[in-house]
């Protein structure tokens, strides 16, 4: 491995530890003093991280129950029940979790607490269908098909639930909801955060509709019905709190890559396009300062969005890496790499991609076409060919991508190791010439 693909893997290290939700659980928690019995909700890829850290800080909670992505569970939690589902596209179990988090919170009481613990994926995972659950998963296909940012989304999959858009919080009613939040969405939208499901309702049915338009959507005579009906504009029982988000991982990013002699350079924290047009725009960022003489970071945080032309396997991030090869292609010690805070990236074992100037002939070498691959969205095993995969495991968290643009690694050693032997063949060639002087002068006095 190179030690610029080591450097790589130091700043993504880094950086997901500095936004993992435990320390920020525990300080939510710290003034938090329920009237009665407190009953624990968690849903999303971070549900059980965050879980955790609750009954750590609790010390004990009457009944609780975690959904979250296959793999994520990381063992036992005293007093809650936890499982697992399908992410992107929900699935039975899926269905059948989000059951048993609604029958742990029927019939509580008024001084009773129900401390949702919310992240990113909760959309897919926290679900009750208001219409069949093969039209939904086929809904939820079409969305994540057609390019559909996170907020068109949740705007149509809220009005789809029974548990999406405050109508959790309703069910959880006359108990007080107390709800903690790890952000995924740019700006930090409560209602669009897993589809806000302890959070009043800002979009519309206009709104619904005129996205199911926009992307050509196949509904059906209930899920156009669906669409019309508004959801909860008020809850009068939930407080909430977010406790991270791709802020602070970007802040993480420059952090580490600062602390590695990399002057960063944060371009964005709502980095939000074709993850194809976002990897080419750093690969040309790039190639523009390469050479200057400088240990430059370019950081960008956000979620991008990949509108599916092919049939391949991969996921924004991996695409992201892949479409800034061509740019990088040649260039020494520079490299582009993006991942997915939480380990995952579409519907793959990696969290995201790495290149840098050799992988572009590298998959030429293999027999692969960059903008082939690209078009058949293909990514995973073009950069699994050339050990560009960025692999993880579930990681805990859940704040959106980064992706990080190095230039200049290596390039201060090399020049200095180039001044170095510059000044010891200079020393060479006087050490020769004071040697041929000091012969002729014995020359001379012999003459």
């Amino acid at each position: 491995m190179s030690t610029l693909r080591q450097t790589a893997d130091q700043i993504i290290s880094a950086s997901i530890q500095a936004v993992l939700p435990d320390e920020a659980v525990r300080r939510a928690l710290k003034d938090f003093h329920p009237e009665g019995r407190v009953f624990l909700a968690a849903a999303g890829k971070a549900a059980w991280q965050m879980a955790h850290a609750a009954v750590s800080a609790l010390g004990a909670v009457e009944d609780g129950v975690v959904v979250t992505k296959y793999d994520h569970v990381k063992g036992d939690i005293p007093g809650v029940r936890c499982y697992e589902a399908g992410h992107p596209v929900p699935d039975a179990n899926s269905f059948a979790a989000t059951e048993k988090a609604l029958e742990l919170v029927h019939g509580l009481h008024p001084e009773d607490t129900v401390l949702f613990l919310l992240s990113g994926g909760g959309s897919a995972l926290f679900e009750k269908p208001l219409i069949s659950g093969e039209e939904l998963q086929n809904i939820t296909g079409q969305l994540l098909a057609s390019g559909a940012d996170i907020v068109e989304m949740n705007t149509i999959r809220k009005r789809l639930s029974g548990v999406k858009g405050g109508r959790f919080a309703q069910a959880c009613a006359p108990a007080k909801v107390f709800s903690i939040v790890l952000s995924d969405i740019l700006g930090d939208p409560l209602d669009m955060i897993a589809s806000g499901p302890a959070v009043p309702d800002t979009s519309t049915c206009e709104q619904a509709l005129a996205i199911a338009d926009k992307y050509h959507l196949t509904l059906s005579p209930a899920a156009k019905d669906l669409l019309q009906q508004e959801t909860p504009k008020s809850l009068d029982n939930v407080m909430t709190q977010i406790t991270g988000s791709v802020r602070e991982l970007c802040a993480a990013a420059a952090k580490a890559s600062q602390a590695l002699g990399y002057e960063p350079v944060i371009l964005t924290d709502q980095l939000c396009c074709e993850a194809r047009e976002a990897g080419s725009f750093l690969g040309s960022i790039v190639r523009t300062h390469a050479g200057q003489g400088k240990k430059l970071a370019y950081i960008a945080g956000g979620e991008t969005v990949v509108h599916l032309t092919g049939k391949g396997l991969g996921g924004r991030n991996q695409e992201l890496a892949l479409a800034a090869a061509p740019a990088l292609s040649g260039l020494e010690n520079c490299c582009v790499f993006s991942v997915g805070s939480d380990g995952t990236d579409g519907p793959t074992d990696a969290a995201g991609g790495y290149v840098d100037g050799q992988t572009e002939n590298a998959l030429r070498e293999a027999g692969m076409d960059v903008f082939l691959t690209l078009a058949d969205n293909d990514a995973y095993h073009a950069l699994q060919a050339v050990e560009g995969l960025i692999i993880t495991g579930a990681t805990g968290t859940n704040v959106n991508d980064v992706a990080v643009a190095l230039e200049g690694h290596e390039h201060e050693i090399k020049s200095l190791k180039h001044r170095m032997d510059a000044v010891e063949e200079g020393q060479k060639a006087m050490n020769e010439l004071a040697r041929s002087e000091e012969h002729t002068s014995e020359l001379q006095s012999q003459r």
